[in-house]
């Protein structure tokens, strides 16, 4: 009698779960399923059938930890609320000065 399935055990992070598992539910579509159709992806290719890259260009989180991005996030919003703000026409001569 030939085994007709086989279990795959892998670790994920709860919210990515939570969140990949979110939007298969609304594609109706089961997880064994999903992994299922990538491993016959990685069969037909030959590869991992997505692009594995580094960004080209850092990101303002390779830059500083969270907690320094978030407070400067948090700045921002609270200049905004404040109407502390200035029109994008002029913050974008001001960068162009700069170059």
């Amino acid at each position: 009698m030939a085994i007709k399935t086989a279990n795959v055990l892998a670790r994920v992070e709860p919210d990515i779960k939570e969140k990949a598992e979110s939007i298969m539910a609304k594609l109706g579509i089961p997880a064994s399923v999903v992994i299922n159709m990538l491993y016959k992806q990685i069969i037909m290719t030959k590869s991992i059938p997505f692009s594995l890259s580094l960004p080209a260009a850092p990101t303002a989180l390779d830059e500083m930890d969270v907690a320094a991005f978030d407070a400067i996030m948090q700045n921002g919003l609270n200049e905004a609320k404040a109407d502390r703000s200035r029109p994008a026409s002029e913050v974008l001569a001001d960068l162009r000065q700069g170059l």
